[in-house]
């Protein structure tokens, strides 16, 4: 038996409508939005009184989903929204652009920081590392001509 697929990626915020306008901000699409609670879900999440909004957000490929849901009870501990990107557990999601110069300055007006600077790997990609919704690192890679016509070419 293996894994068929990952389905998607689950974020808890603490506000979810500007968690979901920075992720459409991105380029992703909202597929749904829903409220949750009562048994069946506090037995999957291991919590009692479970009340949860959840807005699923889909990738233009089609491919990657992203889960934002805010717990409206019960309350949880606070996270650590400065952790480090060394920092055990998951630490970032990537996302490849077409323009990284523009979406950063797009995610930015949504309250997106850089963490370190924007650099280039080789001739292949511009990349950075930018603190989004509930602290989580974004990286963005905007993949360089010269990686495309080196790939074409092989």
């Amino acid at each position: 038996m293996t894994v068929e697929r990952m389905e998607h990626i689950g974020i808890v915020v603490d506000d979810l409508d500007a968690a979901t306008a920075f992720f459409v901000e991105l380029g992703l699409r909202p597929q749904g939005n829903t409220r949750v609670g009562g048994d069946w879900v506090d037995r999957i999440n291991g919590l009692h009184g479970v009340d949860a909004e959840i807005t699923m957000l889909e990738t233009p490929d089609g491919d990657g989903v992203v889960e934002l849901a805010k717990y409206h009870a019960p309350s949880g501990p606070d996270g650590d929204p400065q952790a480090p990107a060394n920092t055990p557990g998951l630490r970032h999601l990537l996302f490849r652009v077409d323009d990284l110069g523009g979406t950063l300055t797009r995610l930015q007006s949504h309250g997106a920081e850089l963490v370190g600077e924007v650099e280039q790997y080789e001739d292949r990609y511009l990349l950075c590392y930018l603190r989004g919704p509930a602290g989580i690192i974004i990286e963005l890679a905007e993949k360089l001509d010269a990686a495309t016509d080196s790939e074409s070419a092989a």
